[in-house]
């Protein structure tokens, strides 16, 4: 038998997945037509037809070794191409000791949390958040430490300096957000980085671990904060799941701030936790192939018109909803106090699948993935006013 702690975990931590099998299985009993599946950010569109040329150049170049073992950070060639775009990108100097190529972004966090943690340090995250952190650092030794955000999800500065103590080492950031779509105003990230500063004054070396697997998808022409810039102790953990559409490749990296001191020894700590881990290295044929995309996405319009779509179509509805600036997902507020209720509703009346937000430590609230095709959310917007109204009714 499994653990007694993974058992409980799987229990806590599976709303995503199962709401998305509970799609799949949906779909055989009801027919595809009517069933509306929002629950996984699973982008609905595929990869640039320049990455899949590149790709399918890439497995057929005829020189020997390529698919061996490479150093776990991977490889030279590709790792400087990354650096260059990144001091182009963020107007600092990287070079390619900053960058470690990873299996995604949560191949990322785990090795940088590995490296970083000794047992019973602590990690403030704010909250609601992608509930893996939480077990991403307990696997690690760590001890989550859980901190609300505003009304409309932004940081909570004073939230953050009553949760830190002797043992915080790390805040994970995530901006956008998942699951609110929020973007973090640079006046809070400032505000941040100034108490990040006081607390070294009193000898607390807090890191920063920035989550940015939706860095490109920002709306109304909104420029994204340049983090490095504004605090040193940094990790920034990208990936191409997003941008490029390739979720099921798990290939990203780690960018690690120029300012920060004894690189070397933190490249080996990295190194050695990827090995420690089973991860060893980055895909070797995605790490030949994306290092030349990093200026290319996907039509970020194209989710910018469907945030649109849904965010009107639930505030006619009568659903408050904080209007997302980046990502894809939105994290309306339920019309009734147990969110589960909600979700049943939506799921057996009208084929409808969201998240609820205690998946991410918010009760109360749902999360919708917006990734799907236009016309699943134009039909969908008439089954959530129904069930909406059926909710508000009874009061």
């Amino acid at each position: 038998m499994i653990s007694k702690r993974i058992r409980e975990e799987i229990e806590e931590a599976s709303w995503i997945r199962r709401m998305f099998e509970e799609g799949i299985r949906m779909r055989r009993s009801r027919g595809e037509d009517k069933v509306f599946d929002f629950s996984l950010g699973n982008p609905d569109v595929e990869p640039p037809n320049e990455v899949k040329e590149a790709l399918v150049r890439a497995l057929l170049d005829p020189r020997r070794g390529l698919h061996r073992y490479m150093p776990n950070n991977g490889f030279e060639e590709s790792r400087e191409e990354i650096a260059s775009y990144l001091s182009e990108h963020y107007g600092l100097s990287f070079s390619k000791d900053h960058v470690f190529m990873t299996s995604g972004c949560a191949g990322g966090m785990n090795i940088i949390l590995k490296t970083l943690l000794d047992r019973g340090d602590e990690v403030i995250i704010p909250s609601p958040y992608f509930m893996e952190y939480r077990y991403y650092v307990e696997s690690h030794g760590g001890v989550p430490r859980l901190v609300d955000t505003d009304a409309h999800f932004q940081l909570s500065v004073e939230a953050i300096e009553e949760a830190i103590s002797d043992r915080t080492k790390a805040i994970i950031i995530n901006s956008p957000n998942n699951p609110t779509g929020a973007v973090y105003h640079e006046t809070l990230l400032r505000s941040l980085a100034e108490l990040l500063q006081r607390e070294r004054r009193k000898g607390r070396f807090i890191y920063i671990v920035s989550d940015e697997a939706y860095r490109k998808f920002v709306y109304e022409g909104l420029t994204l904060p340049n983090l490095f810039r504004i605090y040193d102790l940094l990790f920034a953990v990208y990936t191409h799941s997003k941008d490029l559409a390739l979720p099921g490749e798990r290939i990203g990296y780690i960018a690690i701030s120029p300012y920060l001191e004894h690189l070397e020894t933190i490249v080996s700590g990295l190194m050695f936790s990827s090995r420690a881990l089973g991860f060893v290295n980055a895909p070797a044929l995605f790490q030949r192939t994306v290092p030349r995309f990093q200026r290319n996405s996907i039509d970020v319009a194209d989710y910018e018109q469907k945030r649109d779509m849904f965010y009107q179509g639930l505030i006619a509805a009568g659903l408050e909803v904080v209007k997302p600036q980046g990502a894809f997902y939105m994290f309306p507020r339920s019309p009734c106090q147990d969110e589960l209720e909600f979700v049943q509703a939506l799921k057996e009346e009208e084929g409808i699948l969201v998240v609820p937000g205690r998946g991410f430590g918010k009760k109360g609230y749902v999360r919708i993935a917006y990734c799907v095709p236009k016309e699943k959310i134009e039909r969908a917007i008439d089954g959530f006013k129904r069930v909406t109204a059926r909710f508000l009714k009874k009061g």
